[in-house]
């Protein structure tokens, strides 16, 4: 029997449960795609916030210590900015690297010239990492996870050296045929995917960070596009006690007959649900804010919102300091993003919000 399909031999519940987390992903996968097809502004917004979430998130897990906001001062000033220390280089080249991801995983094959590559991208900032950047291990490692207070605890160990190239050669191929055989649902294959890379564990460093953006990559690939807007690394973070104990639990059997990895992808499929629902929560809050607005426009809105129905002229005596074409350019705008409705024709056209708004 295939060695990696022996691994989700899951018992009839972990079935049950496991199709239907499944169905409930795909089904909003289904209903976020259309909102993606939109291109609306909201989406702009949301995925600037993920990014950041995800960033501060990934480097923290495996030891960075900045802050969110740190780390947002950190990438406005990226140009000019020094990077002086370990954890400011592996914040730039995650944020690159993402960014890589985001912009061109259509274009990028899962294949092991790639991984190297958005590896070698991963740690270009590091001087400390500069000999093995890009490279497969050459000293065994083993998975570490750290706690607070400099705390590290030994979770599993990984692949010999000699034996990587083979194990990564053989995950790939595995997966692509997968994929191009549609037989297993795919977020079944990227479980495993991550899970064997872990396990794998390829890198002499960065490991951690490269699974989780490769996890990414793959969601995107496989057209759950709503990744880019809710932080999947941020939850990760936040269970990380949940993360190491579902890896440990397949790992405690690795390489024997008996190795099943159904608490792992169980943990995988149910954390990408939750994302679902708090994007669900996101989208609709930041809709509703108008969190995509400049300051300006925020005012005319309340101003609006306040006093309506209004005349532009109205609005315009309100706010004498700005031009008169601004503020048209501005209702037009809040008109096209459902924030307003105009009543009316020329110059008895007059201005409302929506209740809720």
């Amino acid at each position: 029997m295939d060695k990696y399909i022996n691994k989700l031999n899951f018992d009839f519940l972990t079935n049950q449960k496991t199709l239907n987390l499944i169905a409930k992903i795909d089904n909003y996968k289904g209903k976020w795609n259309i909102i993606e097809r939109q291109e609306n502004i909201y989406l702009k917004e949301l995925r600037k916030i993920a990014t950041i979430e995800s960033i501060g998130s990934s480097t923290r897990i495996e030891g960075v210590t900045l802050t969110d906001k740190e780390i947002k001062e950190l990438l406005k000033n990226v140009k000019i900015t020094e990077l002086k220390t370990r954890d400011e280089q592996e914040v730039v080249g995650y944020y690159d690297t993402l960014e890589i991801v985001y912009e061109n995983y259509d274009d990028i094959n899962l294949t092991e010239n790639y991984i190297k590559q958005l590896h070698q991208n991963l740690l270009r900032h590091t001087s400390k990492d500069t000999r093995h950047r890009g490279q497969y291990k050459s000293l065994s490692n083993k998975v570490v996870a750290n706690y607070p207070g400099g705390i590290q605890k030994v979770i599993f160990n990984t692949t010999d050296v000699h034996l990587v190239e083979r194990e990564m050669n053989n995950l790939i191929n595995w997966t692509n045929e997968q994929f191009e055989k549609n037989e297993i649902h795919s977020l079944i294959i990227i479980a495993l995917f991550i899970y064997e890379f872990l396990s794998i564990h390829p890198f002499q460093d960065g490991n951690g960070r490269l699974s989780r953006l490769l996890s990414t990559m793959l969601l995107l690939k496989n057209d759950y596009l709503f990744v880019q807007y809710v932080s999947f690394e941020n939850l990760i973070e936040k269970t990380k006690k949940e993360y190491y104990q579902a890896l440990m639990e397949g790992q405690k059997n690795r390489n024997k007959e008996n190795e099943n990895i159904s608490k792992w992808t169980l943990y995988y499929l149910d954390k990408l649900n939750t994302l679902t629902q708090k994007l669900d929560k996101k989208y609709d809050v930041y809709k509703s804010k108008g969190g995509y607005l400049n300051e300006r426009q925020k005012e005319i809105r309340d101003y609006v919102k306040k006093n309506q129905p209004l005349k532009i002229s109205d609005i315009s005596k309100r706010f004498e300091s700005i031009n008169i074409n601004t503020i048209k350019k501005d209702l037009q705008y809040m008109k096209k993003e459902r924030l307003i409705k105009s009543i009316g024709k020329g110059k008895g056209t007059i201005y409302v919000t929506d209740n809720e708004q």
